[in-house]
């Protein structure tokens, strides 16, 4: 097994908070069934993470679903976030989607952009 593959098959995680702001959100989205997200290159440090609402599974995604909510991501992004927790944090800077990435070996201060 290839190093990409083992990186693959580590679970992606969502927690209470993310799963309730996902369905929180897709209540108010009429037609839309869960949160995609994705891995694009670009960004400061590398690669983006990219927040979508889906309307339909495709193929190649993996379903991670926790209390009625559900986060899809394709086969090419999931190389890159095995074993990531997907979190949803409500501080004084703000309210964002976090993604805790033990792949990422360095990550810039907008929390959405990491290198591998």
């Amino acid at each position: 097994m290839s190093a990409d593959a083992n990186l693959a098959a580590r679970p992606v995680e969502l927690t209470d908070a993310a799963a309730a702001r996902i369905s929180k959100i897709l209540a108010r989205e009429p037609g839309k069934t869960a949160l995609r997200v994705s891995v694009e290159g670009g960004g400061c440090s590398g690669f983006s993470y990219q927040f979508d609402l889906a309307d339909g599974r495709n193929e190649d995604d993996t379903a991670i679903e926790k209390n009625g909510a559900t986060v899809l991501i394709d086969e090419i992004s999931l190389v890159y976030m095995g074993g990531s927790v997907i979190d949803f944090v409500d501080d004084l800077i703000g309210q964002s989607f976090q993604i805790r990435n033990p792949n990422a070996i360095a990550s810039c201060g907008c929390g959405t952009s990491f290198s591998i």
